[in-house]
């Protein structure tokens, strides 16, 4: 049978959260560079890349998203 590393000491708090918030600081950083955000061509407005606009409802110059219709919220389940 193989004999596995044992530490000879319990690992402190402190060191135990710098290293995650060091891993986290790095995640977050990576994810700020991969959010795209473009201009609208039509009203403006931010959007994300390759994405139907979410203030005007358009794609490449053509209405996808009906932006006059109102969604109703469901607030109570019924069983």
């Amino acid at each position: 049978m193989a004999k596995h590393a044992v530490p000879k000491r319990k690992t402190p708090k402190y060191r135990v959260r710098s290293r995650f918030s060091t891993f986290v600081r790095g995640v977050q950083k990576d994810l700020k560079n991969r959010v795209h955000m473009d201009t609208c061509p039509d009203c403006g407005g931010p959007r994300l890349s390759h994405h139907a606009c979410s203030t005007c409802g358009k794609y490449n110059g053509r209405q996808v998203i009906d932006m006059g219709k109102k969604i109703d919220k469901i607030t109570k389940i019924k069983a």
